[in-house]
């Protein structure tokens, strides 16, 4: 659904991207990780037609979005950041313009609107002014915007910064029936947990590229975890052991004669990956500009 190929986009000497590839699939959730000036929005920028690259290629559902802007914007539905929502007028409204924008007819419209205002729990906010909702009602009415009239691709920046648990909730659930209808979603967020609750694959972003992709269980398996183990002689210290292996390592232990009372296995994680990679980038960076 969303190919790109060695995009890359300048501002003066900074390149926002350099050589950015991503892939996503029909189906797929996507997390898109990274730290700010990574490259994740102006990426976004470009899939959504508001930055042009200065080189590289862009495919939306088959079709060159450098060419056909017009057209594929149609097969988007996009929550940014930064919210964009009519504050004067009521949710309802919002959403009724944002469906017709998309080119639904007045029946397929109002229906479509009445399902995303239930499964998003907006339903009772229908009628109010946008600009008297709170923080975490606007952002679930934003990702409404973007999900009305089921677009094919997905683009959600942050969707859910500042947002209270009952809103993350809804909107992670939301994200997931979109996927499970076949939409390709593409998910940037500093929160990783949410990448675990929705099954996502990982793309990381550093300096304008993508420098890992890949499911998480594949891009964590060779990290170490911890093996946390106590011992039933009390004046043995506890011992807290990193390894690849905690099956191994737990086997030489108990070959060795000690007695543990209780084991602990921590599996590298999200938080694990993204250290991992950005320390592993970084000191390639720093040698490289010492040599």
């Amino acid at each position: 659904m969303l190919i790109a190929e060695g995009l890359v986009k300048s501002y003066g000497e900074r390149r926002a991207l350099d050589g950015f590839d991503l892939t996503v699939h029909p189906g797929e959730i996507a997390g898109l990780i990274g730290h700010n000036g990574a490259g994740k929005t102006t990426f976004i920028e470009v899939v959504t037609g508001l930055v042009r690259p200065d080189s590289g290629h862009l495919h939306i559902g088959g079709l060159d979005a450098l060419r056909a802007g017009h057209v594929v914007r149609q097969l988007l539905g996009v929550a940014p950041q930064e919210l964009a929502l009519y504050s004067a007028i009521t949710l309802q409204e919002n959403l009724r313009l944002f469906a017709e924008l998309r080119g639904l007819r007045r029946r397929r419209r109002d229906a479509e609107i009445a399902r995303i205002l239930e499964e998003l729990h907006l339903s009772a906010l229908a009628r109010k002014p946008v600009g008297i909702l709170s923080g975490g009602q606007r952002r679930r009415v934003q990702a409404a915007t973007a999900m009305v009239g089921s677009p094919p691709l997905l683009l959600l920046d942050e969707p859910t910064a500042g947002a209270d648990p009952d809103t993350r909730s809804a909107l992670l659930s939301a994200v997931k029936e979109r996927a499970e209808h076949g939409a390709a979603v593409l998910y940037t967020t500093h929160y990783l947990p949410e990448l675990v609750d929705l099954d996502a694959t990982l793309a990381l972003a550093h300096a304008g590229r993508i420098i890992a992709r890949g499911t998480q269980h594949d891009l964590t398996r060779n990290l170490p975890g911890e093996l946390k183990v106590s011992f039933a002689d009390p004046t043995e210290p506890d011992l807290c052991l990193a390894t690849t292996d905690p099956g191994a390592d737990l086997a030489a232990l108990l070959a060795s004669g000690r007695t543990p009372v209780s084991v602990d296995v921590l599996r590298p994680g999200l938080d694990d990956l993204y250290r991992s990679l950005e320390h592993t980038v970084t000191g390639t960076e720093g040698h490289d500009a010492a040599a």
